[in-house]
Order: C-alpha cells, then structure tokens, then sequence
C-alpha cells in the first residue's frame, strides 16, 4: 500500500481564460464601487480639492471654497431657476427635461443634454467634461450616489463651488470676486442671474457687459428668482 507521501498528486485545474476574464472584470467591478462609494461618503463631509476639468484647465484654477451658509441665497435660487427648476422635486433625473433635449437632438442643430444640477455636478467632481454613453453611464451612477449619500443641500452646495464661473474659475465665490470684486454672500438678485446666465458655457458668455441671448437670458433668470424662493428651493433651505 502507497503511503501518502507516494501516492501520485492530482494536477492542478488550470481555468479557461473566459474564467480568467470574468475573475479579473469581477474584481474591478468591486473596486470601481469601493472606490465611488468611498469618495461619495468622503465629499459628503470634506470639500472637493479638485476636479479632473480643473486639472485640464490651460488657463489655470482661481477657487475658493465656501459654505452654503456664506453665498446668498439669490445665488442658489438663480441656479435653480436657470438651470433645474425641478432640483427639489426629482431624484437626480429629468424625465420631462432629457425628452425634450432628446426631441429637439433629433430636428438638429447644438446638442443638448437636459442635465439636472445632480447630474453636472456629479460629472463635474467625479468625471471628465465631453459625451459618450460610458461617461453618461458613469455620469448617471454617481448621480444616484450623490442623491442616496449626500442629499440635496449637500449637493448645491458642492455644485455652486466646483462649477466653472469664467475662463479659469471655478465656483460662485471666486466668481463673485472676479466678476464684482465682492464675496458670493453680497451677491444681488440680478449679479447672481448673470453668473447662472453664464453656467452653461462660462468661456464663450460674458457675465459683465452681456448682450444677446446671454443678456435675455440673464434677465429671464432675475425676474424667476422670487418665485423659486420657497417651494422649489425647499430642499436646500429647511
């Protein structure tokens, strides 16, 4: 009788590379939601330093974090009015919003995309600026992440600080001061609807001196202010 240490030892399974494959994507699947769940949970509580489309910027970053609490209210209230007067009402999405940006995609002309605030300020801290169905589908995870873990205060709050103001600024303060050389907490009804008048493309539209649409737009804006204040910005003031 063979002892053990005789007996002829079964070779090992060697696994297929489909095996292989799905091992490898597997684990990066779980770090990917480590990860995003981890910085979610940490910008929750800690200000954004930068963001990839600060670190792209050729025109340098000016930026000045600062709290909720120290930019005026008309600055949050022409943000919804100008680019989300749903903000306190849906989950992060649009429906209504991406249906007519798919409606009018589809007659031609400049793209548009229907993004919430949660949605931009989602690609904004965590993504890079440009299109592409992965980008939006990352673009849309951390969105349902950002509504889940921080909330909707949490999220304005963070938006109006990463959001490019001008060529090379980012967030409403150091907009402020570039703009009106006064702090994002003296801001007037008016000055905070031509800095939401610019949000969308802050590098082609002057937020001093504006004309045209800009201009329209900007006064559009102003005239909504007060009748965001209240029921649309509930979210943010309790």
């Amino acid at each position: 009788m063979l002892t053990d240490a005789l007996k002829p030892s079964r070779p090992k399974k060697s696994h297929g590379f489909a095996y292989r494959l799905g091992w490898w994507i597997g684990r990066a699947i779980v770090i990917f939601l480590a990860v995003s769940v981890g910085l979610t949970l940490l910008y929750k509580f800690v200000p954004v330093p930068y963001t990839l489309t600060m670190a792209m910027d050729a025109n340098g970053v000016t930026k000045d974090w600062t709290p909720l609490s120290r930019i005026d209210r008309n600055m949050v209230d022409a943000a919804i009015a100008g680019e989300d007067s749903k903000f306190c009402s849906h989950s992060g999405f649009d429906t209504d919003a991406m249906q007519q940006a798919f409606e009018r995609n589809l007659k031609g002309g400049r793209i548009r995309g229907g993004s919430t605030i949660s949605q931009q300020t989602a690609k904004n801290v965590f993504l890079w600026q440009g299109g592409g169905y992965f980008r939006k589908g990352l673009e849309a995870w951390f969105t349902v992440l950002i509504e889940q873990i921080w909330g909707k205060r949490r999220i304005m709050e963070v938006y109006l600080n990463v959001a490019e103001t001008g060529i090379g600024t980012y967030g409403v303060e150091a907009g402020a001061m570039r703009y009106y050389n006064k702090g994002a907490q003296s801001l007037s009804r008016v000055e905070a609807a031509r800095i939401a008048a610019a949000f969308p493309a802050p590098k082609k539209r002057e937020v001093i001196g504006a004309s045209g649409f800009t201009r329209r737009h900007g006064n559009a804006i102003a005239a909504r202010v007060n009748v965001v204040r209240g029921d649309y910005d509930s979210c943010v003031y309790r």
